[in-house]
């Protein structure tokens, strides 16, 4: 599957998990854990809390990225859980499909009435 096809996809689970836990109000993990439970059962490969080693000058830093959800190999997810959506989310994780050399990035705030209203795609050269 490319990287549209998985975020379509992820897209869907989102909005189920949202719907089936009953909308914000829940802490982030719990969002995390549903979304990613859906996405298995559609038989995409998920790994959560993913520890990326980040090298700097050579170096490898003692405290590696965490990732939310990597789905696939090839799409970050960035799960958040805020009535205060922020900007920063969306350059965060930028950074971090720099920092993997991935393209697709979603984030996504459950903090929302519709979750829809809060999934915001994130490039890298796609």
């Amino acid at each position: 599957m490319t990287e549209n096809e998985i975020s379509r996809v992820i897209y869907e689970c989102a909005i189920e998990a949202h719907r089936t836990l009953g909308g914000p109000g829940l802490l982030e993990a719990v969002y995390e854990e549903a979304l990613a439970w859906e996405l298995s059962n559609r038989g995409l490969a998920v790994e959560r809390q993913k520890p990326v080693p980040i090298d700097y000058k050579g170096a490898t830093l003692a405290t590696p990225l965490r990732i939310d959800l990597l789905v696939s190999d090839k799409v970050i997810v960035e799960c958040k859980a805020t009535t205060q959506y922020n900007a920063v989310f969306e350059s965060q994780t930028l950074t971090y499909l720099r920092l993997t050399g991935l393209k697709l990035g979603l984030v996504i705030n459950f903090g929302e009435t519709r979750v829809k209203d809060g999934i915001h795609r994130v490039v890298n050269g796609l």
